[in-house]
């Protein structure tokens, strides 16, 4: 059936669709739904790997199909490259993968040869987002290419950890190694900022190396959390198409001080966009990525804490005044269109069930009023749409019955 919908200023190749990739178990994510709307807004066909046929996700109007290949990460890699494969053959025409985790990320670098007869995959070097998704090889890049990062160390043995943090001075944080490590031997949950030595020795196995990167803490009274997200389509050549950066700050996260973002703010700052897309092209790398920085108000400098190498969360806070973002960025990109250029737009963005208990315990330890507590006008909510309801009413309940099984836990 011809696509009689009016030309969009971004004019996307509506022939072209997309797959959202993903390994692990996380039902509750925002930036795959944002990528579902983003893409589907503009009329081209998006096809995801869904968990359940009920998560948030699987229920928007703007989702072609979902395909329940649900993972935990434990799986061979080739088994889940056919999983990836089994998902092309079904949609029946090439198509764009869009990766939500590290782990789908670096299968789509290391088994791009294998797929390419179904996708269309930016040309990155296969084995960088494995490095740049393992904490101790984000650490080796950032020193070699001379981009300012915190102190780190990825321990032989748990006594030289042990030895290195008491070295250091407590609060140390604390973040599991490689790209795989949190699905298949976690040590933390997520980035741990751990207060004492007691602490330390309860997370660490008692024996063996431990998969883990010590970091250095950097005080939050001290310190800005800073965001960029870019679309890296070139090679930075003289005369090639222009690169799609953003920055923003961090307001607020879940847990406080150290989780996922639950509150940003898109505020351009050409200083950390140069730095940010600087790094990218001096290792080569190619496509969608997630930045996240810490500027020491010390020295003014900006420290890079983690290289996400796919799609990150808030991705939706970041856009430009003809509609850019760094998704749509990506299909244009790889679809052969013109990226159009343009300045960012300044707005927020909200995890509202997240958000609100951020902010209280934040509130508590500051004992002063957060800022941005009432969304501002435009900000990006990341469940609720008025043009797609169905994915919000999915939420309220996928977040009801987790809390009411850790509350059950609990109670015993």
């Amino acid at each position: 059936m011809p696509d009689h919908r009016p030309p969009h200023p971004l004019d996307p190749d509506r022939t072209v669709p997309a797959l959202l990739v993903k390994v692990g178990h996380y039902p509750e994510h925002p930036g795959g739904l944002g990528v579902i709307r983003t893409l589907g807004r503009l009329g081209v066909p998006v096809y995801a790997m869904v968990e359940h046929p009920r998560t948030p996700a699987a229920v928007s109007r703007y989702l072609t199909r979902g395909f329940v290949l649900p993972s935990t990460g434990l799986e061979d890699p080739a088994e889940l490259v056919e999983r990836i494969r089994e998902a092309g053959r079904a949609i029946g025409r090439p198509a764009v993968a869009v990766a939500t985790d590290d782990e789908g990320a670096v299968l789509l670098a290391e088994h791009a040869e294998a797929l390419a007869d179904r996708f269309l995959l930016p040309p990155v070097p296969p084995a960088l987002p494995r490095e740049l998704a393992s904490k101790a090889g984000l650490h080796r890049l950032c020193t070699r290419h001379g981009v300012p990062t915190p102190r780190a160390l990825a321990p032989g043995s748990r006594d030289e950890l042990l030895a290195t943090a008491r070295d250091w001075g407590y609060p140390v944080v604390l973040k599991n190694l490689e790209a795989w490590t949190r699905l298949r031997h976690p040590v933390v949950g997520h980035t741990t900022v751990v207060p004492d030595e007691a602490a330390l020795r309860a997370l660490l196995p008692p024996d063996g190396r431990p998969s883990v990167l010590l970091q250095e803490y950097l005080p939050k009274e001290r310190c800005e959390d800073w965001i960029s997200h870019l679309w890296i389509g070139s090679d930075g050549s003289a005369g090639a198409a222009p690169d799609t950066v953003f920055t923003g700050r961090k307001v607020r996260s879940w847990p406080p001080y150290s989780g996922v973002t639950t509150r940003a703010r898109a505020v351009p700052n050409p200083e950390l966009a140069a730095l940010a897309l600087g790094f990218c092209r001096a290792i080569g790398y190619r496509g969608v990525a997630d930045l996240d920085w810490r500027r020491d108000l010390r020295d003014g400098r900006y420290l890079l804490v983690d290289f996400n190498p796919r799609t990150g969360a808030q991705f939706r806070a970041f856009e430009t005044a003809d509609g850019v973002d760094v998704v749509r960025a990506l299909h244009l990109g790889l679809t052969g269109r013109p990226v159009p250029p343009g300045p960012q737009l300044e707005r927020g963005f909200a995890v509202g069930q997240l958000d609100l208990p951020s902010a209280l315990v934040s509130a508590w330890h500051e004992r002063r009023i957060p800022p941005d507590l009432r969304p501002r006008r435009g900000t990006e909510r990341s469940w609720v749409a008025r043009d797609d309801p169905a994915p919000a009413a999915a939420e309220v309940l996928w977040f009801g019955a987790a809390v009411g099984r850790r509350l059950r836990r609990a109670l015993g």
